[in-house]
């Protein structure tokens, strides 16, 4: 069982321009059918942002799955006093050392300590901020030929890489139905991978 790797957040005022093209309830419907149609079959990777983690969770409860088995959570210890509630739940927390008192550091050093798993088979971006283009940038970094998707219509960073990286279709832009998008990404994903 390959892992795939989510980066996903719900985009703020006063970070860019992401806040401008995304919808958040898009990019919860996008997490939840990512979830839905990959964690029987594979493990999932991420990187704890905290709007993010509790979403996991609440769908992991809903689908009566194991954490221990399905996810595997990553977090800084340069945040330990901000950690969600939700990391207690998770028995799977990985926690890499902080940089000195560096914020940009410590992350850094935990995104690649996430992406460079050898397990990893693919990764999806849905929504997010500059970490979504950072952690793609590293992903395609230590995985230049594994499976990569942008999810575009709920809009952020994710649309941006697809924008900017030629992923899909102009018709991928407004596509909705998550749950086509990832069985069907994910199928052939797998089927290529195993050729």
């Amino acid at each position: 069982m390959g892992a795939i790797f989510l980066s996903a957040s719900v985009p703020v005022i006063n970070r860019g321009t992401y806040h401008e093209t995304a919808n958040p309830f898009l990019i919860q419907c996008a997490v939840r059918e990512m979830v839905v149609a990959v964690i029987r079959q594979h493990k999932i990777i991420w990187g704890g942002h905290p709007a993010i983690t509790p979403m996991l969770w609440s769908i992991c409860e809903d689908l009566g799955v194991d954490y221990a088995d399905a996810v595997i959570l990553y977090q800084s210890k340069f945040f330990e006093d901000e950690f969600a509630e939700e990391n207690k739940k998770f028995g799977n927390v990985i926690y890499t050392n902080a940089v000195s008192n560096n914020r940009e550091a410590s992350i850094l050093h935990m995104r690649k300590e996430m992406l460079s798993r050898t397990d990893l088979i693919g990764a999806v971006f849905i929504g997010g901020m500059e970490g979504v283009e950072t952690e793609h940038a590293i992903f395609k970094y230590y995985h230049p030929h594994a499976s990569i998707l942008p999810v575009p219509s709920p809009g952020g960073a994710a649309l941006n890489l697809v924008l900017d990286h030629g992923y899909g279709t102009q018709t991928d832009l407004a596509d909705i139905d998550f749950a086509r998008l990832f069985h069907a990404h994910f199928a052939y994903a797998t089927t290529n991978l195993m050729q």
